[in-house]
């Protein structure tokens, strides 16, 4: 049945980083926001994925884990997977310039059938470069999203420029979290063009369960004191350095469990190393490897556990932290990105240095002593849902595409994700 929307500018939204067969796991922050963006607004995807000629033979070598294979898929709302070349390790300088021109014949088509008002990209580089030259070619507004990878690009003395140029010459810069923001500003962005709108909680998925019922159906013993990790099986994550603090807290917790939930991501597959890890440190039995969920099927994990913990390297507003306090649990975290920001006071959890071992350990220690207040929890999480980003969104999308788009775009009508 056919869905009438709101009358308003027609969006693609461009992210390397979006769900496929291939990755289902990936850019799921970014089909969250386009979800409920697009229940307002016509809407498309077109994720650029990188290729390359002798891609299976660099990945024997450990050179190919960037290149991704092209997939066209149907999905709630038509998603393009255009291939464009990209030389691992070497050729990321050329990514942004290979990237808008694999896009632009399906950009121009969309401009063309009057399904294309305003480029929304996801990440400053090479994502965000790519759509200033597209927006410029196609003469479009151009939205850009800051999500955390661009700390580490601005300190690259060879892409730092590269996202320079791109931040300042995108009509709008929204970040997930207030550091981001003050990055662009440091960057040179006029503070008039920086917006934060951070990631939001779906309270349908993610709420608190019966915490004995889903560790029966986990085979979790009811007394146990059991930590919770949800993050792409990778080095940033630190899954690692939480468990080399597991021997120490064991002595304190004796029958501590360690869900470790997640699986191979853009950034790597730590999955076997942790694994030998877990083994060379003895503590095997006390962790369980569940791999990677779909988000419908987290929340029963995150309220078996009593405490959240993600020893991070990097986060621009990590959306797992309200999806665990949507279940109810406090979260231990380190102090980068906009992580502080998130778990903004005591009653939350804790946030500490990075890669400070004792300080992990110690708050880990006291956050499975402590009685939460878990109903306090479970309030700010619900108090930070989609819904409330979403209008700012609508109103500055709005806003960006009102000079250029025509009148014909006010009467589209949705049908499975189609618009006509």
């Amino acid at each position: 049945m056919a869905e009438a929307r709101q009358a308003g500018p027609s969006i693609v939204v461009f992210s390397s980083l979006f769900p496929s067969a291939a990755q289902p796991g990936a850019g799921l922050f970014v089909r969250e926001r386009l979800f409920r963006v697009g229940r307002h607004l016509p809407l498309q995807v077109v994720s650029p994925r990188p290729w390359f000629p002798l891609q299976s033979c660099l990945s024997k070598l450990g050179m190919g884990t960037r290149v991704l294979p092209a997939r066209v898929e149907d999905q709630a709302h038509r998603v393009w997977f255009p291939r464009f070349l990209s030389v691992p390790k070497i050729g990321r300088r050329l990514d942004a310039l290979m990237m808008a021109l694999a896009a632009y014949p399906r950009l121009r088509a969309l401009k063309r059938s009057g399904e294309l008002d305003l480029l929304d990209a996801h990440f400053g580089y090479p994502d965000g470069a790519a759509a200033v030259r597209l927006g410029r070619w196609l003469k479009v507004p151009v939205s850009i999203t800051l999500r955390g990878t661009e700390e580490r690009h601005a300190r690259d003395p060879t892409l730092r420029p590269e996202l320079v140029r791109a931040l300042q010459g995108a009509d709008q810069i929204f970040t997930v979290s207030d550091s981001l923001r003050q990055l662009a500003l440091s960057l040179g962005v006029e503070p008039a063009k920086v917006k934060v709108v951070g990631n939001g909680v779906d309270l349908q998925r993610f709420r608190r369960l019966d915490r004995r019922q889903c560790r029966e159906t986990l085979g979790l013993p009811e007394d146990a004191p059991v930590l919770v990790t949800v993050g792409g099986l990778v080095e940033r994550k630190g899954f690692h350095r939480v468990m080399a603090g597991l021997p120490e807290l064991l002595r304190q917790h004796p029958g501590l469990v360690y869900l470790v939930v997640g699986g191979p991501s853009p950034e790597g597959d730590w999955t076997d190393r942790l694994k030998q890890l877990a083994q060379e440190l003895g503590i095997a039995s006390q962790i369980r490897f569940l791999g990677a969920l779909k988000p419908d099927e987290l929340a029963p994990v995150l309220s078996a556990a009593d405490v959240f913990v993600l020893s991070t390297r990097n986060e621009g507003w990590a959306n797992v932290f309200l999806e665990a306090m949507a279940c109810g649990l406090p979260v231990v975290t380190t102090r980068v990105g906009g992580n502080a920001e998130v778990v903004c006071e005591p009653a939350l959890g804790e946030v500490l240095p990075f890669d400070d071992h004792a300080a992990l350990v110690q708050a880990l220690d006291r956050a499975l002593k402590r009685d939460w207040d878990r109903e306090h929890i479970v309030r700010y999480a619900q108090a930070n849902t989609w819904d409330r980003r979403v209008e700012v969104l609508l109103a500055e999308f709005d806003r960006l595409a009102a000079p250029v788009r025509p009148p014909c775009s006010m009467n589209r009508v949705s049908n499975g994700g189609q618009t006509r």
